[in-house]
């Protein structure tokens, strides 16, 4: 039964016909877990909590740091350096004190997932990386619980429900992970700041509608936006009976093609104080090029694999790009094709020059 100061805070739901007291109820009962506290996760959380979600899970080992603030409205300047779900549930917590958060400071792994897993009804992903991706899908299949998907990029983002009432997972939509490196992620390309509260609110959505029992779920379906011209799609899928999952993969790193570092590195700082010592190799587009660069070779990585002979052994090669990221990827393509060259990896990336 909802308290006096509950009917309060929930007034605008309950004055719907459609929710009530008795939809109101079933949301205070429920139990969510959100995979990640960043751009998606920060509206996610936020309209859960408005929503009255009795039980929210927070898992995030990550500190907020001042490039997120553009998109990741839960924090301020005053939060850098500070875990991101430790902040995000002690101001939601001023949002709704009738929310009980759970925090994990901590990775998800396969380590965790199904345990994780089991002690919530329904997980949302506001995860950013492929690996992660994967493993919330095969812990959701084996812990049979339903999971609201959601990814940016740039200026697109799709939303789905998955592994719903015996409906497709995201292994029906993505049966095969894509080649590592070959999608870049935000911090290599930037995203538009409102994508992510776009994209996060819908999938709040998607949840609200699935625990009251309203609407029409995503089950089935991928939406697509583009916050450019405002089109969306709605494209169907089926089950694929022949995907199954028996239990969790052994390293979904590498399952999703990304090798162990072993390459070496060199830092900004580093590499500033002893340039002339070595060559360098600049990946990035050629707009991020233009618009700042510290000299030497300017190949964008969709270019390496066909010039590689235009690199030379006479110092040893800086290979960069924004983040760190595209550079470790031409580092693989380019050892596949020379063995004599000398390859350094810029840490960070020029983002940190």
């Amino acid at each position: 039964m909802l308290s006096k100061e509950e009917k309060t805070q929930y007034n605008r739901h309950l004055i719907l016909d459609e929710i009530g007291e008795e939809g109101q109820n079933k949301l205070t009962s429920a139990k969510v877990l959100v995979i990640g506290a960043g751009g998606l996760g920060c509206p996610v959380l936020q309209y859960l909590t408005a929503a009255g979600i009795g039980t929210i899970g927070i898992i995030d080992d990550d500190v907020v740091d001042q490039t997120n603030l553009q998109r990741q409205i839960l924090y301020t300047i005053d939060d850098i350096g500070r875990s991101k779900a430790k902040v995000a549930s002690e101001k939601l917590s001023r949002l709704n004190p009738f929310v009980f958060f759970k925090v994990y400071e901590e990775k998800l792994d396969i380590d965790n997932a199904l345990e994780l897993f089991s002690e919530y009804d329904i997980i949302v992903d506001g995860s950013d990386n492929f690996p992660t991706r994967y493993l919330v899908n095969d812990a959701c299949v084996l812990t049979d619980k339903p999971l609201v998907f959601g990814s940016i990029f740039k200026f697109q983002g799709q939303v789905s429900v998955l592994n719903y009432k015996n409906g497709p997972t995201y292994r029906c939509l993505f049966p095969n992970p894509p080649a590592s490196g070959a999608v870049p992620n935000c911090s290599d390309i930037g995203v538009l700041g409102v994508l992510p509260g776009i994209i996060g609110s819908l999938q709040a959505n998607e949840v609200i509608k699935m625990i009251v029992g309203i609407g029409e779920v995503l089950k089935g379906k991928l939406l697509y936006f583009d916050a450019l011209t405002l089109q969306q799609q709605v494209l169907s899928f089926k089950k694929n009976h022949d995907i199954e999952v028996n239990q969790l993969e052994n390293d979904y790193d590498f399952f999703c093609g990304i090798k162990p570092n072993i390459l070496e590195e060199i830092t900004p700082s580093e590499l500033k104080q002893n340039l002339e010592n070595y060559q360098i190799l600049d990946v990035r587009t050629i707009e991020e090029y233009n618009k700042f660069n510290i000299g030497g070779i300017h190949i964008p990585l969709d270019l390496v694999l066909d010039r590689t002979l235009e690199l030379n052994n006479h110092k040893p090669i800086v290979v960069c790009c924004q983040s760190g990221v595209r550079s470790k990827k031409a580092i693989e393509i380019i050892y596949e094709q020379r063995d004599d060259l000398y390859l350094i990896n810029l840490k960070g990336g020029l983002s940190s020059y």
